[in-house]
């Protein structure tokens, strides 16, 4: 007997296929875990749609799963390469937006990127956070406020950036501690400090996510940001960074980190221009300006 073909859009096939999906479904009912059982229900429905949606090949799943398996085996104590994945799918950022809920005028907050690193040495305010990293010298002030507008004392700020040639200091191989400090808001919530001017620079890109990306047409590069990360009791703990006005690249930035409200002037002043703390630089020298405003805890 001649086997019956079966088509993608027949009534027959589609029913076949829902069937699938509710069966799978269907296994997680035995699940302890309320929360659990929400999200493996969901991912199943949804990872379902997708096959359905696009008809993927056999083959085509299997280049999916070697793609998986080289993001794994790229992965290493020194090298995430699933969150690299997550970050230039736009998942990370959509986890963050979701969970840091708009809330009044609240500082928004976007992705962690992979070079923090605890333990930062302190410095006072005012003080040098390049530790004799590469770059034009910037002045960075501002100051952390709750959203009633009242200043935030003796809040913990972590800064960290690359250098001027788009390289954090974990990524030399010589130990150095560089371009990272953090500090605290003095009584009046104000804060200062002296950084560089942030420079644009690529993810890594020698891997599966970097060949991703290339077949895709896109690039690896990241607009220029310097990170910070705002926190005090009571208030929800804030993970930022602040862009450059004017970068080329922020409209194209590989992990959608840039958002509107982050994007800042700095202002590049001429050789010799008195700077706010009597420091003489020889060449030129930026300042910025970055007022931050944390919302409560419990909000998002």
């Amino acid at each position: 007997m001649k086997a019956e073909t079966i088509t993608g859009d027949s009534e027959q096939q589609g029913a076949r296929e829902v069937e699938l999906t509710e069966r799978v479904t269907r296994s997680f009912e035995g699940a302890s875990d309320p929360r659990l059982k929400a999200i493996l229900t969901s991912l199943t429905r949804h990872l379902h749609a997708f096959v359905r949606e696009v008809r993927l090949t056999e083959d085509e799943w299997n280049a999916g799963i070697r793609f998986l398996t080289d993001v794994g085996h790229t992965t290493d104590d020194k090298r995430q390469e699933f969150i690299l994945l997550s970050d230039t799918l736009g998942v990370s950022m959509q986890v963050i937006t979701v969970n840091n809920r708009a809330y009044r005028d609240a500082t928004e907050a976007t992705v962690f990127g992979p070079f923090f690193v605890d333990g930062a040495p302190q410095i006072p305010l005012g003080g040098d956070m390049a530790a004799g990293a590469t770059g034009e010298p910037c002045w960075v002030e501002g100051t952390v406020r709750d959203t009633d507008g009242n200043p935030v004392p003796g809040a913990r700020i972590e800064v960290w950036e690359a250098d001027e040639d788009g390289m954090y200091d974990v990524q030399y191989d010589d130990d150095r501690t560089a371009a990272r400090a953090h500090l605290f808001s003095a009584a009046d919530g104000g804060f200062r400090f002296w950084g560089i001017t942030p420079t644009p620079y690529p993810i890594p890109d020698d891997g599966p996510v970097g060949g991703m990306l290339a077949r895709a047409g896109r690039s690896p590069m990241r607009a220029s940001h310097l990170h910070f990360m705002v926190s005090s009791p009571g208030l929800r703990t804030l993970v930022t960074h602040i862009f450059v006005n004017g970068d080329p690249l922020l409209s194209t930035d590989s992990v959608f980190g840039v958002k509107e409200s982050l994007i800042k002037d700095f202002v590049r002043q001429d050789p010799g221009t008195a700077t706010p703390d009597g420091r003489t630089i020889a060449g030129t020298w930026a300042r910025v300006s970055f007022d931050i405003v944390l919302a409560p805890v419990g909000i998002g």
